[in-house]
């Protein structure tokens, strides 16, 4: 008998159990009209900042801050999550989210902007993990800063890398669907990262930084 996919991709994404800041941030995030990563999605941020002993994290797309919680929650005490954003609304939100959850100012820093004005001002080889939490075609346009961003050992992690469960589909050639699709054989390609794709959530894609 088949195994049913479905079925353990639903277990997967309940597998997790979330905070109470975090659940009030995703409810505030629908609210708002915004995409929050999954629960599952969320667990392997945590993860792997937790793995590589994050200290330095940039985030783009801040959101209402639920990928933000998942971060600070595998990051170290002393660490500092750097997110962008260019809604105003979404990070007094975040900032909102961050606070009730206890983490004080100086754990965060909340950059408003464009990504693409923002990343190249940002220091090369100083950050332990870039997250790029933005749709295909943005994160496309930001990969090459957020390598350049990360240190030895360092990981990119890029949401969205399944685009609706279009990238498999051969017969989807829309914009958004090619530019998940070429960014992942980008990455995959790429002799200086490691890269795997992880099918949780909406796709996660993820890269290590080798020398």
């Amino acid at each position: 008998m088949a195994a049913d996919k479905t079925l353990s991709w639903s277990y997967t994404e309940e597998f997790p159990v979330e905070s109470e800041p975090i659940a009030q941030a995703r409810l505030r995030g629908i609210e708002f009209g915004t995409d929050p990563v999954s629960p599952a999605t969320g667990a392997a941020l945590r993860m792997l900042a937790a793995a590589g002993g994050a200290k330095s994290v940039a985030e783009v797309g801040t959101g209402t801050g639920v990928s933000g919680l998942w971060l600070l929650a595998g990051m170290g005490a002393d660490g500092v999550l750097t997110t962008i954003d260019v809604e105003p609304e979404f990070q007094r939100e975040a900032r909102r989210a961050f606070d009730e959850a206890g983490y004080p100012g100086s754990h965060t820093r909340i950059i408003q902007g464009r990504a693409s004005d923002v990343m190249p001002r940002m220091a090369a080889q100083s950050y332990d993990m870039v997250v790029l939490d933005v749709p295909p075609q943005e994160a496309a346009e930001l990969v090459v800063q957020a390598v350049r961003m990360l240190r030895t050992g360092g990981v990119l992690a890029v949401t969205h890398a399944l685009w609706n469960d279009h990238v498999a589909d051969p017969a989807r050639r829309d914009a958004t669907t090619v530019a998940a699709r070429e960014l992942g054989k980008t990455l995959r390609d790429e002799e200086g990262l490691l890269a795997s794709l992880l099918p949780i959530g909406d796709g996660l894609l993820v890269a290590v930084r080798r020398a």
